[in-house]
């Protein structure tokens, strides 16, 4: 299904962008809210959606959390603080055919996949240390 390229989504496809970070639809409306105050919440939950059926966006989902919402679109893998939730990317190339060498004994095929790493960011780390420090 072909959809039509609007104003609405085109203003949250570049706020995306602009965020350079993993950031959910409520980061997104905060984000515009001010300067489009013409755009609710539904609009901006529906144009994510659009925008990573489309391929536009990668919808990154979190388990036990809101899903993120990604600029770049190559296969690759992120790690989520324990301590404050912040998605990142991992940096490391991505493991080559990965589905190709995965069997599944219950006639699942796969298609695709999501790895997320579990581990403290920077500020958390550094956080912890100081408080350890006192």
């Amino acid at each position: 299904m072909i959809r039509r390229n609007t104003v609405q989504k085109n203003i949250i496809r570049s706020a995306v962008t602009d965020m350079r970070r993993h950031v959910t639809a409520e980061e997104v409306y905060e984000y515009i809210k001010d300067a489009h105050p013409q755009i609710g919440k539904g609009t901006v939950y529906r144009n994510l959606s659009i925008l990573s059926e489309e391929g536009s966006i990668r919808r990154v989902e979190i388990p036990n959390g809101p899903d993120r919402f990604d600029f770049t679109l190559e296969n690759h893998y992120h790690v989520k603080c324990v301590e404050c939730g912040e998605v990142q990317d991992v940096d490391m190339d991505e493991v080559t055919g990965l589905i190709q060498k995965i069997r599944d004994a219950h006639g699942m095929e796969i298609q695709e996949y999501d790895i997320l790493f579990k581990g403290l960011c920077r500020e958390c780390k550094n956080r912890k240390v100081m408080m350890e420090a006192n």
